[in-house]
Formats: C-alpha cells, sequence, structure tokens
C-alpha cells in the first residue's frame, strides 16, 4: 500500500527536461505533420493532466502518421504502444526506441507471438506507476474507412490491472483522442484535427474488477468506443464522408458568421451526419434525391475548376483590380527567390512523388509513405546537389547551397500555395466572365439545394442533431 501512494506522488518531468532522443523525436513529428498538412489544430487539451498517470486511446486512421501527431501536439512524454514488426523497420525502429516505444504482438503479424504480450502489459503498467503517458489504438489496426472498428480490450485490461497492482491508488486517467483528417493523404490541402476528450469515468469498473474482472473490461472497453465515437465523424464510407463536406462547406459559406475553424467545422459535419441517420429510415426518397443533387452540384464544381466560396463571391471590376494587385505584386516581386526554392528541391521532390506513385500505398498509409519516402530522398538529394555544387564553384557555393536551402524551400511552398489561391480565384473570374449565366443557373441550383436541406433540417429534433439522444437508429 505504501508503495501506491508514493506511486501516486510521482510526477513526470516535462517534456523539454525528457531524454534529448525524445525530443529529437518530438521535434521531428512537429516538423513533418506541421510540413505536410496546411493546417493542424488541437481542441481539448485542457483535458490532459499535468502530471499523473494517463492513457491516451485514440482511433486509428492513418498509419504511423496518428502517432506522430499526438507525440507533435500533446504536452507530455507520450510513450506509444506499437506493433512489433515495426521495430525489425530499419528506418523506422530507431526512432520508435527513441520514443521508448513498447512493443505489442499481434496475432495479425507473421512471426509475432501473443504470449509475449505479458511483457506489453508490465512495460505499460510500470510506465503509468511513474505517472507516464502510454498511447494505445484500441482498435489494432489502422484503416481508411470513416468508421470505429470494435475495440480491443488492451487499453481497459492495462488501466484496471494497474489500479488493481496499486490498490486503486494510481489514479490513471484515460482520455479518449479522436483524430480527424481532411484528405488525409494530400500534401498541404488538407488538414488534421486532435479532439482531446473527457476523461472516461473509471472508478466503477475498478471496483467490479476485483470480482468480475471480465464484466469490468468490457464495460469500461464499451465505455471508452462510446466517447471516441462522440469525438470522432462516422460515416457508411469515404464517398458519404466527402458529401458530408460539400453539405458543410454549402452551410457554411449560406451563413457567412459561421466560423472557419477545423472545430466548428467538424461539429457542424456531426451534425449533418446525425441528420442524414435519422431521415434515412423515414424519408428515404428525399434524402436520396438530395444526395444525388448534391453529387451533380459538387460534380459541376469539380469540372470547372472551382469552389463554392467562389460562386458566393461576385466579382466587381474594382474588387478584382485590388486582389490583382495585392496578391500579384508579391508574387511577381517573390518569383527569383521561388525560383531558387523551387530549383533546390524539385529532383527530391519529383522523385519522392515518383516513388511514392510506384509503391500505390493504400488510403490509410498514402501519408505515412509520403512522409517516410521523403525524409529518406531530400536529404540523399540535397546531399548530393552539394557535392555537386562544391564541385563547381568549391566552398563558397556550397555554403550558400546550404544556406538557402531552408528559407528558400519554406518561402517557395508559400509563394506556390499564393500562386494555386490566384489561379483558382481567376479560374472562377473567367469562367463567369466568358458565360455570364453560370453564376446565375449555379446560384438556382445552390438555392434549390439550400431550400430542401433547410426544410429535412427542420425535421430533425434539436437532441437528435446535439447527440442527446438515441432516436438517430431508431
Amino acid at each position: 500500500m505504501m508503495h501506491a501512494i508514493a506511486a501516486v506522488n510521482v510526477q513526470e518531468p516535462p517534456v523539454a527536461s525528457q531524454p534529448i532522443g525524445y525530443r529529437l523525436v518530438r521535434h521531428l513529428a512537429r516538423l513533418l505533420v506541421g510540413l505536410f498538412y496546411r493546417r493542424v489544430e488541437v481542441v481539448g487539451i485542457e483535458h490532459v493532466p499535468a502530471c499523473g498517470p494517463v492513457i491516451l486511446a485514440a482511433n486509428h486512421q492513418n498509419a504511423l502518421v496518428d502517432p506522430m501527431l499526438l507525440l507533435a501536439t500533446i504536452p507530455r512524454r507520450v510513450v506509444p504502444i506499437a506493433k512489433a514488426p515495426l521495430f525489425r523497420h530499419p528506418l523506422i525502429a530507431p526512432f520508435l526506441r527513441l520514443a521508448g516505444a513498447i512493443p505489442v504482438y499481434r496475432r495479425i503479424d507473421v512471426g509475432s507471438n501473443p504470449a509475449r504480450n505479458r511483457e506489453m502489459f508490465r512495460a505499460a503498467i510500470a510506465r503509468l506507476r511513474e505517472a507516464g503517458t502510454v498511447l494505445i489504438f484500441p482498435e489494432g489496426l489502422s484503416q481508411p474507412e470513416p468508421v470505429l472498428m470494435p475495440l480491443h480490450t488492451g487499453a481497459a485490461r492495462m488501466l484496471l490491472s494497474a489500479e488493481t497492482a496499486a490498490a486503486g491508488a494510481l489514479g490513471v486517467t484515460l482520455l479518449p483522442v479522436g483524430l480527424l483528417f481532411h484528405e488525409l493523404g494530400a500534401f498541404r490541402t488538407g488538414w488534421a484535427l486532435v479532439l482531446v476528450g473527457e476523461p472516461v469515468p473509471t472508478e466503477d469498473c475498478i471496483a467490479l474488477y476485483r470480482n468480475v474482472p471480465d464484466t469490468a473490461v468490457r464495460r469500461l472497453t464499451d465505455r471508452l468506443a462510446e466517447a471516441l465515437r462522440r469525438l470522432i465523424i462516422e460515416a457508411n464510407d469515404r464517398q458519404t464522408l466527402r458529401l458530408l463536406h460539400v453539405v458543410e462547406s454549402l452551410w457554411r459559406e449560406e451563413f457567412q458568421e459561421a466560423t472557419r475553424d477545423a472545430a466548428t467545422q467538424t461539429e457542424l459535419i456531426r451534425r449533418v451526419m446525425r441528420a442524414y441517420q435519422y431521415l434515412m429510415p423515414r424519408e428515404p426518397q428525399r434524402i436520396e434525391s438530395v444526395r444525388a443533387q448534391v453529387e451533380r452540384y459538387a460534380k459541376a464544381l469539380e469540372l470547372m475548376g472551382m469552389t463554392g466560396r467562389q460562386l458566393a463571391q461576385s466579382y466587381p471590376p474594382g474588387v478584382v483590380f485590388r486582389y490583382a494587385i495585392r496578391e500579384g505584386l508579391p508574387l511577381l516581386l517573390g518569383l527569383p527567390l521561388a525560383l531558387l526554392g523551387i530549383a533546390n528541391h524539385v529532383i527530391p521532390y519529383q522523385l519522392t512523388a515518383r516513388v511514392v506513385l510506384l509503391l500505390r500505398p493504400s488510403p490509410d498509409s498514402e501519408a505515412t509513405t509520403k512522409i517516410a519516402t521523403g525524409a529518406l530522398l531530400y536529404p540523399l538529394c540535397w546531399i548530393a546537389q552539394g557535392w555537386l555544387a562544391w564541385h563547381i564553384g568549391g566552398g563558397w557555393m556550397l555554403g550558400a547551397f546550404v544556406g538557402s536551402l531552408v528559407p528558400t524551400g519554406f518561402f517557395a511552398l508559400t509563394w506556390r500555395e499564393r500562386l494555386d489561391r490566384m489561379r483558382q480565384e481567376a479560374r472562377g473570374f473567367f469562367q463567369f466572365l466568358m458565360n455570364r449565366n453560370l453564376r446565375d443557373r449555379l446560384h438556382a441550383r445552390r438555392r434549390a439545394l439550400m431550400n430542401e436541406l433547410t426544410a429535412l433540417a427542420s425535421l430533425v429534433p434539436e437532441s437528435v442533431l446535439a447527440g442527446q439522444s438515441d432516436e438517430v437508429s431508431r
């Protein structure tokens, strides 16, 4: 008992005082995730306790990017539980060891011995007794579909075993974490959102575990699954999820006072999904008709290379002129530096794209493959380019090349994104200029769609939209 009380008083050192290997992995994860996604947002970080043992339990849609995202955003040292074959991977294994990761032995992995999971539980519980933070993906595998797979019981057994061994004095916090991505495998066009939920209640399960362990484990696992479902967006398939994003954009663009942050967008998509699930058995013909209209509307915009936001805008000559000056002048002035950045990085960029194309990764591992391939090829290409610069111009050219790599690379990235935005706006302007009836026709289609969506939304009780009712499944 005295040992259990002592464990409660242990406080994990802050991230800044953690081993240099872990800090290296954390900084690298932040760099790579921040480079790959246009936007990374974290909501609910206040739910992460400053001290004490924590189990982070997250959904798993994006292979190795998921743990990287949590290493980068959670303000504590996170010890991931990773599948054992990764510890034999020549590129990944060193970083797993620097992060202090713990191997798990899954039945589906060739050559794994699940009996060795006793070692995994011992290591994880020891970390919890030191007031550490353990990361686990209770689905047991990564898959790209927007649905939560049945949870394994590992997170519940880990917590209940640790608390039982300490006579319930550890105070382990079980935190559900929802990971959401928009265009999860697209470089610089997608975004990532980390939603940290409120702690899952565990006290009754800890008490029950002493007498009926299987029931306690199942109850806590079910409770965790329910908490994760409240955080993520579940849809029947990726096409349905894409259409939900289209409806969310329609609604947000129609009511321009709505904020554009990822958390607000996600909550609106959840409300749309709940309405869809509620109405599908009650108004199947109307729902199928609206779904077809949304698909046609999205296809029309895609064929013209436009967005709904452009459709909502007007293009008077004065606005167009000011926009052209405001956006075009920086592009023109920054062109020489952008060209230098593109020249410095075009070879590894193109090589990475071609290697990824040859590898044909699955949708859930596309981002991981791109990041891992780029992390390997970019330094190799830079070394070769540096040698060539030294061979041609000596030390001064090598120094100029090395010194320009980072600043010109970031500048070229932002310059290219500005160019893409301006190109898209120009495409919309010229589409409307060449076909003056086009905007009116699209507006009429959009207005009819919004009228039907509004009428359908009025049929759904607010308690269903807010997720406070079980009527959705009835």
